[in-house]
């Protein structure tokens, strides 16, 4: 059986379990996060892999990348991805890798990127599987009314990433 080989990070906003499977990143999110069980049940499913303890090259340039990006210094990440869901879930986390730094959209909005206005609800859920947070950007989607909506790592957090773009 292969491995989706982990490690944790501490950001300044939040602990991260960031896991590689075959040198591209599959897993970049909240450790203590409610749907955690689901999201690894999920990778691992579908990459028939157990999760191993360990580092590379990948996680090595994860984190370099995380730390720039934390430090101001990096606007975009170039870490090979690898995403783990459904067609509709990989049609909405490559919509959110649109929405450009330091801007936001709506829900509705996304729903409209990927020419399905009627999937609000559905595009919420799908960005609330996200299993590579910050790198695939879902802290970048608000409420239509402008108001900061549920975050798999806290509506802290996602201020936190929010005003760290601003700047």
């Amino acid at each position: 059986m292969k491995e989706i080989i982990i490690r944790y990070y501490n950001s300044p906003v939040g602990e991260l379990v960031l896991g590689v499977f075959n040198e591209h990143l599959c897993l970049c999110d909240w450790r203590y996060r409610s749907k955690r069980k689901a999201i690894d049940t999920r990778l691992q499913t579908s990459l028939k892999s157990n999760y191993q303890d360990g580092s590379n090259k990948t996680i090595d340039m994860t984190i370099q990348q995380l730390n720039e990006y934390f430090d101001a210094k990096r606007t975009t990440f170039s870490v090979p991805l690898l995403l783990t869901g459904t067609h509709f879930q990989k049609q909405v986390w490559q919509a959110l890798e649109t929405i450009p730094f330091g801007q936001t959209a709506s829900y509705s909005q996304l729903a409209n990127l990927i020419n399905n206005k009627n999937a609000v609800r559905a595009v919420a859920n799908a960005n609330a599987a996200n299993a590579i947070a910050i790198i695939i950007p879902c802290h970048r989607v608000i409420g239509s009314n402008g108001s900061l909506t549920g975050y798999a790592g806290g509506l802290e957090a996602k201020n936190k990433l929010l005003e760290l773009e601003k700047r």
